[in-house]
């Protein structure tokens, strides 16, 4: 039953990365609804988005390739192994050995590449300028993101999600200057990951100022229920993955099984709260132009330098 311990740790977590990340965006949703001054349809209206889309039909245009018709798969295949390796409630994870910030940031790399070629690959307009976005701000995001995830791998020594996690747990490690700046670098990265404002929004329906919107304009039935349903789970796993590196109390550590429940209970006041912080900045700040989005990336990328730097330097 030992052995078997780290297995079900495994696949509890993936369900809860599937059944979650709908209720996370729900939260964010409801929040940002009654912040505003208006009604809410509910924590539970993606599940219900998400139902609707998987009992309609699917309408692929004439030209549309294999890539067009696969990339709702990979998508959502690629997002779900990215949530089996990042410590959610439990560091002692078997794919914790072979994977770490590297091939996660490769898994996430593979979701994009494909919904780029998806949004060319009809020949839209709008799916083209998408995709050029896209892949503009991931030449950004990916770096920054990098660095400031290796700035904490510099505290434990590993690039290992699990490792590091382990090591803060294990160790105590108060926040220090160079963590403090890789936390607001990684802050900036996620917004800009998720398609946040101020990066983009993702509520629009102004073709001109989407960014992911506009490479999944073409897709309906259960392609468009598998990509948005891959969607919340990278907010879902961008927020965890922020969780486990900066403030993993609460998680359970290697073959503790009686710390599960109260690594339940972190975990969602966790997520409770990254939600009002998503609130907080969607309702008090402006989507900015596509041109300054740059400009906030390399901010990301100073901040992350900086902590490197800060680490050598200081500590």
């Amino acid at each position: 039953m030992k052995n078997m311990y780290p297995l079900l740790i495994e696949a509890l977590q993936v369900l809860i990365v599937l059944a979650a990340s709908p209720l996370l965006v729900g939260w964010v949703r409801a929040l940002k609804c009654r912040a505003q001054g208006r009604r809410s349809a509910g924590v539970f209206q993606p599940y219900r988005d998400l139902r609707k889309l998987f009992m309609k039909d699917i309408v692929l245009a004439e030209n549309a390739s294999w890539v067009f018709r696969f990339t709702p798969y990979v998508v959502f295949g690629a997002t779900l192994m990215a949530g089996a390796i990042i410590p959610i409630i439990s560091v002692d994870l078997p794919l914790a050995a072979t994977a770490d910030i590297i091939a996660l940031v490769a898994l996430f790399a593979i979701a994009r590449f494909f919904t780029a070629l998806a949004g060319m690959d009809i020949g839209t307009a709008f799916g083209g300028m998408g995709s050029s976005r896209e892949m503009m701000v991931a030449s950004l995001a990916e770096p920054a993101m990098l660095m400031s995830v290796f700035t904490v791998s510099l505290v434990s020594h590993s690039t290992s999600l699990s490792f590091m996690a382990h090591t803060l747990l294990e160790n105590a490690i108060m926040l220090r200057p160079s963590l403090a700046f890789a936390l607001l670098a990684f802050a900036l990265i996620a917004i800009a990951e998720n398609g946040r404002i101020p990066v983009d929004n993702p509520s629009t329906h102004l073709e001109l100022t989407m960014i992911h919107e506009a490479m999944i304009l073409e897709y309906s039935g259960r392609h468009l229920a598998l990509i948005e349903w891959a969607s919340m789970m990278k907010l879902f796993l961008f927020s965890s993955l922020g969780i486990s590196l900066f403030f993993p109390w609460g998680i359970a550590g290697a073959s503790e099984p009686r710390m599960l429940p109260i690594a339940f209970v972190s975990l969602a006041l966790k997520l409770a709260l990254v939600g009002v912080a998503i609130v907080l900045i969607e309702t008090r700040l402006a989507k900015m132009r596509i041109f300054r989005v740059p400009e906030f990336l390399g901010a990301a990328f100073i901040l992350s330098t900086l902590g490197m730097l800060s680490f050598f330097m200081l500590e």
